[in-house]
């Protein structure tokens, strides 16, 4: 038999003090119906459902955070012995994250985090925007199918494995042409001259800085050409090397040495007014 209470006024059921007491209400039946707005107050609700239906568009969590305020807040699974998993915003780092933690329950502001957990997506199909995530799998497509480009900006010394079919660009400059082949090796190719060049050093500690000319050509030097003062006398050895120093009987300061040469003994080059005097003393 079906029966209706109705009151004119507020209905209050309260069993023994109430809120701040211990007492309960238990509603047994198959269908529990509130026809109307359902405001819970208190410090916990608990929902023991096998399933949980709800129709808004929207959950909202956190409800009551006015803010600013470094509250985390989201979704935890219980995972028993194991440690918790959350997806969450994290107020401090302005990220959403997929965590596991060590954080207990749902009461907590903030999230400890024992590790980032792995999200598994789709892969990108067409029309998708820029911004898609990419999984695993369509990155190596990517990379294997030479649709991976890299772009080397600024000065940074991280490594860049580059593979077979992948293009490397260089920014920041023109006339610059690239090659790259397994596993280490990339080419720059000049395809025009170098110009407002002030300075060309080896980075190599002792090491030397060649200039070659191809094939028969010459390196040719269309200006003055200046030695700075050699701090000592280079070792002989089987090629020509020209150095400057204090000058000496030949009035040139510029030496060579060469280990075929006067058994490796250095000469000074003579100037001409030298060779005029020494011309005219050995008549």
């Amino acid at each position: 038999m079906s029966k209706t209470v109705r009151s004119s006024a507020d209905y209050t059921i309260k069993t023994g003090a109430g809120a701040s007491g211990s007492n309960a209400i238990f509603l047994d039946s198959q269908r529990t119906i509130v026809q109307g707005s359902l405001e819970v107050k208190g410090t916990q609700t608990n929902v023991d459902s096998t399933t949980l239906n709800v129709e808004d568009n929207f959950i909202i969590v956190a409800r009551n955070n006015s803010g600013p305020a470094d509250i985390d807040a989201g979704i935890m699974v219980e995972r028993g012995a194991a440690n918790n998993a959350a997806f969450y915003w994290n107020e401090g780092d302005d990220v959403f994250k997929a965590v596991t933690t060590t954080t207990g329950s749902g009461s907590n502001n903030s999230i400890a985090d024992t590790a980032l957990a792995k999200i598994i997506a789709g892969t990108p199909g067409g029309g998708d925007s820029g911004d898609t995530v990419a999984t695993k799998t369509y990155v190596d497509a990517q990379v294997a199918g030479g649709g991976f480009n890299i772009g080397f900006r600024g000065d940074d010394s991280a490594v860049v494995a580059v593979t077979s079919g992948n293009s490397v660009h260089i920014a920041g400059a023109t006339n610059l042409s690239t090659a790259a082949t397994e596993a280490d090796t990339v080419t720059i190719t000049l395809d025009s001259d170098l110009t407002n060049i002030t300075s060309i050093t080896s980075d190599a500690s002792n090491g030397n800085l060649t200039l070659k000319a191809n094939g028969t050509g010459d390196i040719v030097v269309n200006d003055t050409l200046t030695f700075s003062g050699a701090a000592s006398t280079p070792t002989a050895s089987a090629v020509t090397k020209l150095y400057n120093k204090t000058a000496g009987g030949g009035g040139t300061g510029l030496y060579f040495i060469n280990s075929n040469i006067s058994s490796g003994t250095e000469g000074e080059l003579i100037s001409k007014s030298k060779a005029t005097a020494l011309a005219i003393a050995l008549g």
